[in-house]
């Protein structure tokens, strides 16, 4: 955990938020600044700093985003409608907080 991350300060309970699915491995929880009607963050609790620092032992933590991402949008009832997944990676790409994210956007009529 870093002290001046966001993301771990959420997992620390430092900054509150509500989660919508949490396990061993990740969290789950609404953007605060949303740019759809749905949009989930899907974040590890191990803090990895962008997509760049991702190492071949994170390959589990990766597939498992994804996959929770899935059934999040399921969950969500955006699955069938259809919905982006996105990782910002570092400053240029859009990247905000550096801990590893991917968000689920969806929900448009």
């Amino acid at each position: 955990m870093e002290k001046d991350c966001t993301f771990c300060n959420i997992l620390n309970g430092e900054i509150p938020t509500k989660l919508l699915f949490e396990n061993e491995t990740l969290i789950v929880f609404r953007d605060i600044n949303p740019i759809a009607p749905t949009h989930l963050l899907v974040v590890p609790k191990k803090h990895i700093r962008s997509i760049n620092d991702l190492t071949v032992d994170d390959n589990r933590i990766v597939s498992e985003i994804i996959t929770t991402a899935r059934d999040m949008a399921q969950k969500m009832g955006i699955a069938k409608s259809g919905y982006k997944l996105f990782f910002n990676v570092e400053k240029g790409g859009g990247q905000v907080i550096f801990h590893l994210h991917l968000h689920l956007v969806g929900g448009w009529k």
